[in-house]
């Protein structure tokens, strides 16, 4: 188990479990330094581990790269996270004080915390620029939102995040004529636009051209500090790019953790990932 140091516990760390609770999302509490708590999560499905007893955590504005076999449960946490999974024991909390456990997905997601599917999913008939309109953090009751007009301020924003996705080029384009890693790109603003503290990305240069992948690479890097992020990812080059701290996951655990070189050298990391 990965504990913080005792000035970094969250207030949840010593109570006991009757004392935790959910709180209202937007008052996340990263004073200490840590985003992301992950206590002694376990989940089953049907007598299979699929998480047994993963303790990890994230500070504010790392980048994080997660590693593992198929089935070490990388996906499975990442559904924890985002309130798709509830844990069949263990914390999660989102700063110090924000219970996971607690919360629905709609509430994860306002309280700061996107998530990116292998998968693009954009919208396209729309344009970029349009794309990036829709995915805005807004009021979008219905009243609201047929008077809304977009106004300098948001303008600038879209703006700002399609020069750091690099497709301002392309901002009156369908996002059904874009290659497939400028719609992982798209995808990522339309998540930026929602204004994140966490990103969850699964697996984001998948099919994408080297070319692709080295752009992906200097854009989460430059993402880092601003967000936390939180990268799924197989491919050990892409991962060397990034840098920063690796965890390898094997049957719902941390098996090894450090940066890629220490974990690519540990000898349990070699049989049952690398050496595969």
């Amino acid at each position: 188990m990965i504990t913080p140091a005792i000035e970094d516990r969250p207030q949840w760390a010593d109570a006991s479990a009757g004392q935790a609770r959910a709180v209202t999302p937007g008052a996340l509490d990263i004073a200490h330094g840590v985003i992301l708590y992950l206590d002694e999560i376990s989940v089953s499905f049907d007598g299979f581990k699929a998480l047994n007893k993963l303790s990890l955590h994230i500070d504010v504005g790392e980048l994080r790269c997660i590693i593992g076999p198929n089935g070490a449960g990388k996906t499975t946490m990442m559904d924890v996270i985002t309130g798709k999974t509830r844990p069949d024991s263990g914390k999660a909390f989102f700063g110090q004080t924000l219970d996971l456990t607690r919360l629905k997905e709609p509430e994860i997601a306002h309280a700061g915390i996107g998530r990116k599917f292998q998968k693009p999913t954009v919208f396209e008939q729309h344009t970029v620029f349009e794309n990036l309109e829709l995915a805005m953090k807004m009021d979008k009751r219905v009243w609201r939102s047929l008077f809304y007009k977009l106004d300098s301020e948001a303008r600038g924003r879209i703006e700002t995040v399609m020069e750091q996705i690099r497709l301002t080029a392309q901002a009156h384009r369908l996002a059904g004529l874009l290659s497939h890693g400028q719609k992982q790109w798209l995808e990522i603003g339309m998540l930026l636009m929602q204004e994140p503290r966490l990103l969850l990305l699964d697996e984001p240069v998948a099919g994408m051209t080297d070319d692709e992948t080295m752009r992906t690479a200097e854009l989460f890097v430059s993402l880092a500090g601003q967000h936390s992020l939180v990268v799924v990812e197989h491919d050990m080059a892409f991962v060397e790019k990034l840098g920063g701290k690796v965890t390898v996951l094997h049957e719902g655990s941390v098996l090894a953790e450090g940066d890629l070189a220490t974990v690519q050298a540990d000898d349990r990391v070699i049989e049952v990932y690398l050496g595969r």
